[in-house]
């Protein structure tokens, strides 16, 4: 036994130094929202390992960050749930120091509220959420809300199955703020969801699916965020996108490395690659979401700059809000208000 210890120490201490190393970092994100390559070129050039996992939501994302401590180095949530997890203190402090190329993040997103200082998150992606249409289905202007509740579409419209986005834009189409906590104007958004239902309107409640549904001509309209937007019409020439007069969402996804990371620098050096503009060209290109990176715009140029749908004009995004986050005790009433809407019959 002594001698075959003595052996596997031999074997250790001619083995490399890059072999005997832990080099990884565990990267939570969301669905197919990377440009895989991306990873394979950051492994080559550091040796650090990715490991790589994803969620559906933001609300799934925290609750497995919460669940387990440790267990992921760099989370790509959006906006109000950053927000939410700086006060939960559940966010490091980033170190500019090692992240130098963050410098590249445009004017429009810099200190944004939900991170006024920016010390926990950069920005990733960003984008609006609107109307995805078949041109072919739909034959009247796409520039109200209203639409989605109109029963010549039975049957025919996807809804986001997501609180905060189904939610958010009834509240917009009925006059309200996406962010307000006004009882009345919450149960007003719910019933008008609950008709949006039991009309038929309907279809289904959907995520990630969407998008090569809305390709394959399963359905007239979808509420669906920007990129997929882009991504669907890439594919398919009769799908279009609008964002109503109404108003809207606009939301960022931002980097951000939970406090008890086990790898911080080399979530650090991930955040500062994906930061990169040329890394972040391949990424706006894959993923179809708008560019929060200066330098990556410039190399894009006006193919990116001219697409409305990719680069939202100011007229738009004047009308639209982010989201903030909603404390607790008041989640709970949209929670049960959106759960009434899914279990409608």
């Amino acid at each position: 036994m002594k001698k075959f210890l003595i052996a596997v120490c031999v074997l250790f201490m001619l083995l490399p130094a890059c072999a005997l190393a832990d080099e990884v970092v565990n990267v939570f994100n969301w669905e197919d929202y990377i440009d895989e390559s991306v990873l394979e070129m950051f492994t080559e050039e550091t040796g650090i390992k990715v490991n790589y996992m994803n969620f559906t939501t933001c609300e799934d994302m925290i609750v497995q960050v919460e669940a387990n401590p440790g267990a992921f180095d760099l989370c790509f949530p959006s906006d109000y749930i950053i927000e939410r997890m700086i006060k939960k203190d559940m966010l490091a402090e980033l170190n500019y120091a090692n992240i130098p190329n963050a410098s590249q993040t445009i004017p429009y997103l810099q200190n944004p509220a939900y991170d006024p200082e920016q010390k926990y998150s950069i920005p990733y992606l960003w984008g609006t959420v609107g109307i995805l249409y078949n041109t072919t289905m739909v034959d009247e202007p796409v520039d109200s809300w209203s639409i989605m509740w109109n029963q010549k579409y039975a049957n025919n419209v996807f809804m986001l199955d997501s609180i905060r986005d189904s939610m958010g834009v009834t509240l917009k189409y009925l006059g309200h703020s996406m962010n307000t906590q006004d009882i009345p104007a919450i149960m007003s958004a719910k019933q008008k969801l609950i008709e949006q239902k039991q009309s038929g309107v309907v279809k289904a409640y959907q995520v990630d699916e969407t998008k090569d549904k809305m390709v394959a001509g399963e359905a007239a309209l979808a509420l669906v965020w920007s990129g997929d937007a882009q991504y669907a019409i890439d594919l398919n020439a009769d799908l279009a996108y609008a964002v109503p007069q109404e108003g809207s969402n606009v939301w960022v996804d931002g980097m951000v490395i939970p406090k008890d990371a086990k790898n911080k620098e080399n979530a650090e050096k991930l955040i500062n690659f994906l930061c990169r503009p040329e890394i972040a060209v391949m990424n706006c290109e894959y993923v179809r979401y708008a560019c929060p990176n200066a330098g990556a715009i410039e190399l894009m140029g006006e193919a990116y700059t001219s697409n409305p749908v990719q680069n939202a004009p100011e007229e738009i995004l004047a009308k639209c809000e982010f989201f903030n986050d909603i404390e607790p005790a008041f989640l709970s009433i949209y929670e049960a208000m959106w759960m009434e809407v899914k279990n409608t019959k």
